[in-house]
């Protein structure tokens, strides 16, 4: 390619992120068809031949989608796709996780001015509009996917939804494709403010431990979640109401504490992720994390309720010899 064409691609990319930037979801589509062969070329250098090459190229079109704002130099946007790809890879090789929640992701300090913060929030909060579209059965995994910090892999979600691993990729291709025909349907449209549900939903889990702890946690559900509250183990439901009191009070008289980490809040999803704290004489109790996946009804108001742990139990070291 010679070096007019390089520049000429170059401002071509730039006019694409910065109109992506802006909330046009046709520029951002265009922007990865021109470098999907280039960051698919990334993927396989690393993975070699499979089917986690299209997961990290899909994955990396979702993530380009919450942090195009992330973009200094429009101009060098494909090389910023490259390097979401390589490090997705990298992760991957690494077994650890490779996607940042979607409130975790800030505006690098210098310089952002309230403009940009606006436009951030905007394109936050419209992401949030399309994926309400997404029917249940893709919305779960996608939220766990890449709106998480511990359900995001696709052993996880397969537990929390009670499906095999082969139906989350399924789910996950569909949803992408999905989400980016819901993102083209309500880019004109009103879109609600994530920021305000989060930080409400903070507010009530903490409320609701803070209810456990003093003996109110049953009074908590009666009150503010639905009657027909049920606990599901994947797909199959296991108790009720009075199941969940039991299990809460349980844990505490055992001297098990929860503290809580992230939030995802949506008008139909929410995701509180805990840490659990056992007490010094029995620290191995439970394991050291729980998800809380609570499906809203059209009050708002938990109906179903998932609870995963998304890190296991830590294997005991055998002694060390004197």
């Amino acid at each position: 390619m010679t070096r007019n064409a390089v520049d000429a691609a170059h401002v071509e990319d730039a006019v694409l992120a910065r109109g992506a930037q802006a909330g046009d979801i046709t520029a951002l589509g265009l922007l990865l068809e021109r470098h999907r062969a280039g960051m698919r070329a990334v993927a396989l250098s690393i993975l070699g031949p499979g089917p986690d090459v299209d997961d990290v190229v899909q994955d990396a079109a979702v993530t380009a989608l919450r942090r195009v704002g992330d973009v200094r130099d429009p101009s060098a946007v494909g090389a910023w796709l490259r390097m979401i790809v390589r490090n997705a890879c990298r992760s991957l090789v690494r077994g650890s996780v490779a996607f940042r929640p979607l409130d975790d992701v800030h505006v690098p300090a210098g310089g952002a001015g309230p403009e940009e913060w606006l436009e951030r929030h905007t394109m936050r909060d419209w992401i949030w509009e399309a994926v309400e579209r997404l029917s249940p059965t893709l919305r779960l995994p996608l939220v766990l996917r890449h709106f998480t910090t511990g359900v995001t892999s696709y052993e996880r979600i397969a537990e929390a939804c009670g499906v095999p691993v082969g139906t989350v990729r399924s789910r996950l291709s569909q949803g992408r494709a999905k989400l980016a025909e819901a993102l083209a349907a309500t880019a004109d449209a009103p879109h609600g403010d994530t920021e305000r549900r989060v930080r409400a939903s903070r507010v009530e889990a903490r409320e609701t431990l803070a209810a456990a702890e003093s003996g109110r946690f049953g009074a908590l559900l009666a009150e503010c979640w639905s009657p027909e509250i049920t606990l599901f183990r994947g797909d199959r439901p296991v108790g009720g109401r009075s199941f969940l009191v039991r299990g809460m009070d349980g844990d505490l008289e055992a001297g098990v504490r929860q503290r809580l980490v992230h939030a995802v809040a949506g008008r139909s999803l929410v995701v509180w992720e805990m840490d659990l704290l056992n007490p010094p004489y029995d620290p191995e109790h439970c394991p050291p994390s729980v998800a809380w996946l609570m499906t809203l009804d059209d009050a708002g108001r938990p109906h179903r309720l998932r609870l995963l742990h998304p890190r296991p139990v830590p294997a005991l070291q055998p002694p060390t010899p004197a």
